[in-house]
């Protein structure tokens, strides 16, 4: 069996409450895979997305984007990232589809991306996430880490998006 090159990148502020939800998903997730001596994965967390990024997702064979999110979701939910040659500037420097579109545009290639989007809903700036939001991150955890047990579903169902939370 061979080992898939995966990265997990959280981004986010987590001095502005929920704002660091996909930063305290990578670190919980990273300490999973830690002690369960998974290969293959790599994290990282930041503020935002850089540039810079594009090289580091153009090797790999999944990319998991997570982030804390406003809009009007229940706890969680991942969704494919299509790549985008327009520069989207959002509440971050750059957007994970314009990565992607950075990604093939220098490297030729595009890996199968997601973005894992965890409802939050405090954003002063203040540390540490509120309790609904520290509930979403349990949810989404439990969930992605049956998912990554079993990568290979998640790489292969890119195309035809078919991912399904049991």
């Amino acid at each position: 069996m061979s080992v898939y090159k995966i990265l997990i990148y959280g981004y986010g502020n987590p001095g502005r409450q929920d704002d660091g939800l996909g930063n305290a998903f990578v670190e919980l997730l990273e300490d999973w895979a830690n002690k369960r001596k998974l290969e293959g994965f790599e994290f990282d967390s930041n503020y935002q997305l850089n540039i810079e990024d594009a090289a580091a997702i153009a090797d790999k064979d999944l990319v998991i984007f997570v982030d804390a999110s406003t809009e009007k979701i229940e706890s969680f939910i991942l969704t494919p990232v299509d790549a985008s040659t327009k520069v989207a500037f959002t509440t971050h420097a750059a957007s994970p589809g314009y990565i992607i579109g950075l990604c093939k545009k220098l490297y030729n290639r595009i890996p199968p991306t997601y973005l894992l989007h965890i409802k939050g809903y405090e954003w002063d700036f203040k540390e540490g996430l509120t309790k609904k939001a520290k509930q979403n991150l349990e949810e989404s955890l439990k969930a992605m880490k049956e998912k990554l047990l079993n990568p290979s579903e998640l790489i292969n169902s890119f195309e035809d998006f078919d991912v399904t939370f049991e």
